[in-house]
């Protein structure tokens, strides 16, 4: 037998917690052939020696819908080993919009994801209207990795109620319509539907995204389409605030109910805070509660803190204040001449002195107030990293000036991070660590210019593994491989078996990290995003193709679409 691929001289490390062996992988048409000796030849050969093989990884947690249309690598995951992507979460797709309503499905977008408008416009071809419609333009799409879709409870409400959706209730008939969508496009291969009730989902103009205008009745009725199918998931961006323990045991009611009725898996992002609030464990608790009472939840999770970016390039916790605004306003150089002046400099220090502590509150990815105990500075891809008002401390300054200092010795380009969510690390182990957990949730494609969480899957590698020994490797890439496939129902992947789809990363265990972002505006439109890579990755394989060589594209885009289970069927 001649293979078409031979993954050589590596450890397997195989998805699914057993320990690590030596073995060679030998690729047929796209499948994995055989595990074991090979002496047979190949068209193409990796040698793996020093390294280990494992199934690529695979991030149920992406907002890839727009991007999808412009990027075929399915940048900056597929530089951190993912192979295949779940998208359409928190309520945003791209459809069902006809293309002369596209702006109002970008305004879910825009400010909520911070997808850039002009990108969107620029680097979309609008060939759909329906749902299935759109999984034939993805279909079609050149690309590097493997994509899947949930329908979005806000392109459907708009795709119903027009501007309704915006400020109004579904009526019977709009909510028949809406049902008949969502059936629709379970069985042309929708992964589920999903929706959001966060306060954090706005509008530009500061309004609800449509989704959160639904009430609950809405929500079940359309979640329990998909039970009457006996298909697809439901992923919900939570309900908050809430409050109260009133209001958190009525909404923890409503989701337990809701799945145990319907027999509709039920998904969510969980995170802890940075108070001393332990809700967070009641959520898991609540999946515990959820499996004894008959029905399936699972939560999603985070490998570290949840960080904005900031930078004077992008944004940073004084651009609200009034004397920074007309700063901030300025080219970059302009900002660097106002931060050395003595005179500018005494007022923007005291500017920011005067900023009350929001208690890392806010709206979405956007700025909180500057706590210089909550603000690190990112001088490498992992931590650890020191605070600002250590470093101020130590130097005997006013922290709002090492913060300037800082950047000026960097061009304007020093990032420091402002963690929102995860603050605790022993938290976010100890929800990692849970059973019903599965570690996902980068956001891929959305918070662009905001958040850089693309590198959850090398950060668990290089940190909690190498650095922490917090976890088995064998037991992390079950986490990253598996577990998701498992959840999301992608039956031949997520494992290395015979006859399994050959998606494959290759990895050196001691050096794999993910590496310090850049600014770029190479989106459509000349937008903005952070791009971050990843060290110690020799090779990425999508459906037995080299797709990546020491995390360059070697041209191959053997992506596929993978769709539901009623489309297969």
């Amino acid at each position: 037998m001649q293979y078409d691929l031979i993954i050589q001289n590596g450890t397997i490390v195989d998805g699914s917690g057993l320990p690590r062996y030596r073995a060679d992988l030998g690729i047929v048409h796209g499948k994995i052939a055989t595990i074991g000796k090979i002496r047979a030849s190949a068209k193409e050969i990796i040698d793996a020696e020093g390294h280990i093989v494992a199934p690529g990884f695979i991030d149920g947690h992406t907002h890839m819908d727009a991007q999808v249309n412009w990027d075929p690598l399915g940048t900056c995951s597929v530089w951190h080993g993912i192979t295949s992507v779940v998208m359409g979460n928190c309520g945003f797709s791209l459809a069902p919009c006809a293309e002369a309503d596209n702006d109002v499905v970008m305004r879910n977008l825009e400010r909520a994801e911070d997808i850039s408008p002009a990108a969107m416009a620029a680097g979309i071809k609008w060939t759909w209207e329906t749902f299935p419609e759109y999984l034939d333009t993805i279909e079609n799409l050149p690309k590097g990795i493997n994509y899947s879709a949930y329908l979005g409870h806000s392109a459907l409400r708009t795709y119903v109620m027009g501007e309704r959706a915006f400020h109004e209730q579904a009526t019977p008939e709009d909510i028949e319509r809406m049902k008949r969508e969502v059936r629709d496009s379970i069985r042309a291969g929708a992964m589920g539907f999903t929706t959001s009730r966060s306060q954090s989902h706005r509008t530009p103009q500061g309004d609800p995204v449509a989704s959160r205008l639904a009430n609950w009745d809405e929500v079940r009725q359309l979640v329990g389409v998909m039970g009457e199918m006996n298909a697809g998931i439901f992923e919900i961006a939570s309900e908050n605030p809430l409050d109260t323990p009133e209001a958190l045991l009525d909404y923890q009611t409503r989701l337990k109910d809701l799945a145990v009725d319907t027999g509709v898996p039920i998904t969510y992002g969980q995170f802890s805070r940075r108070s001393s609030d332990d809700t967070w464990r009641s959520y898991l608790a609540l999946a515990d509660e959820t499996a004894q009472a008959g029905g399936r939840m699972f939560i999603q999770t985070h490998s570290r803190a949840l960080n904005l970016v900031l930078s004077f390039e992008t944004q940073m916790p004084y651009d609200k204040l009034p004397v920074w605004r007309d700063i901030r306003q300025l080219p970059l150089a302009e900002q660097a001449a106002a931060l050395r002046d003595p005179d500018m400099r005494r007022k923007l220090i005291g500017a920011a002195n005067q900023q009350a502590d929001d208690g890392g509150k806010g709206i979405g990815p956007e700025a909180r107030a500057a706590n210089y105990d909550y603000l690190y500075v990112m001088d490498s891809g992992m931590p650890p990293y020191r605070t600002v008002a250590e470093l101020a401390k130590e130097m005997r300054k006013d922290p709002t000036e090492v913060v300037m200092d800082l950047a000026l010795e960097k061009d304007m380009k020093q990032f420091f991070l402002q963690p929102i969510a995860n603050e605790n690390q022993e938290h976010a182990l100890e929800l990692m660590r849970h059973p019903r957990t599965v570690v996902t949730f980068s956001d891929s494609g959305a918070h662009v210019s905001q958040i850089m969480d693309s590198s959850l899957q090398t950060h668990l590698l290089g940190y909690w593994v190498r650095e922490k020994q917090a976890f088995m490797l064998e037991d992390a890439v079950r986490q990253l491989t598996f577990v998701p496939a498992s959840f999301w129902g992608m039956n031949n992947r997520g494992l290395l078996r015979e006859g399994y789809a050959a998606d494959v990363v290759v990895f050196d265990p001691d050096r794999i990290a993910p590496m310090l972002p850049e600014l770029v505006y190479d989106l459509p439109a000349g937008a903005r995003r952070l791009k971050q890579k990843s060290a110690g990755i020799a090779a990425t394989v999508v459906n037995g193709e080299v797709l990546m060589r020491n995390n360059e594209h070697t041209g191959a885009l053997p992506g596929q679409l993978i769709r539901g289970p009623l489309a297969a069927k």
